[in-house]
């Protein structure tokens, strides 16, 4: 009889063991599995628009301030980036430092950038008319349209297109964006306090200062072919 009891346990034991380990590995492939992609909604992003973004970018995206970017028109996964990368913890090797926008960007859930995003993307960019008799024209579309060969610059065309257009997913809009913000931008590049992109780190590392604006001067002017 106590021989029997012994199989019994064993055997309950053994059934035990089994059950834990089909949990563990459930559990493990619930953690490993690829999460579901989220679903834009363009209503709650324009709601959080109004209620966050308003007082720097505008409602729609087309911020008058000149420090602060036009975001109308941007590609919706190159923005979900930036609110990604913005809400990494100080110091994250691929992170951007901005201690306005790091706040705000670790405050929204992954749903809340989708949304936002998914909004933003949709409205008509506003651009800049090119500013008549820039002294620094000359040198800033030689930037743009054909780069430094000499520095190793390559030409901004290549990536983000003759007008500035960018390439959705790849590679940003830029063209009509503030000449401020892209200045801040190249020299955060180079300074490296915006660590997100490693060719625009070693692109910008390349430029002097008076490269730099003039550059931006001429983005800012780029508008649709």
């Amino acid at each position: 009889m106590k021989a029997k009891q012994l199989v019994i346990t064993v055997h309950a034991s053994a059934w035990a063991a089994l059950l834990v380990q089909a949990a563990f590995s459930t559990a493990c492939w619930a953690a490993s599995a690829p999460a579901a992609p989220l679903h834009p909604d363009p209503a709650k992003g324009k709601q959080i628009a109004a209620e966050v973004c308003a007082p720097c970018h505008n409602a729609d995206g087309n911020s008058t301030i000149s420090t602060n970017p036009r975001l109308a028109g941007q590609g919706a996964d190159y923005l979900v980036k930036q609110l990604t990368d913005l809400a990494k913890p100080a110091g994250d090797k691929t992170g951007r430092e901005n201690p306005v926008m790091g706040g705000f960007a670790a405050s929204l859930s992954p749903q809340d950038r989708v949304n936002l995003a998914a909004w933003f993307s949709s409205r008509t960019p506003n651009r800049e008319p090119i500013a008549p008799g820039s002294d620094s024209s000359h040198l800033g579309q030689r930037l743009y349209r054909a780069g430094l060969p000499e520095k190793a610059v390559p030409a901004c065309a290549g990536c983000h297109g003759p007008s500035g257009d960018g390439l959705p997913v790849r590679f940003p809009r830029i063209g009509g964006q503030h000449s401020d913000y892209i200045e801040a931008q190249l020299r955060a590049f180079r300074e490296g306090s915006r660590r997100n992109n490693e060719p625009m780190a070693q692109i910008a590392f390349r430029l002097s200062d008076p490269e730099i604006k003039a550059l931006s001067e001429f983005i800012a002017g780029l508008r649709a072919e």
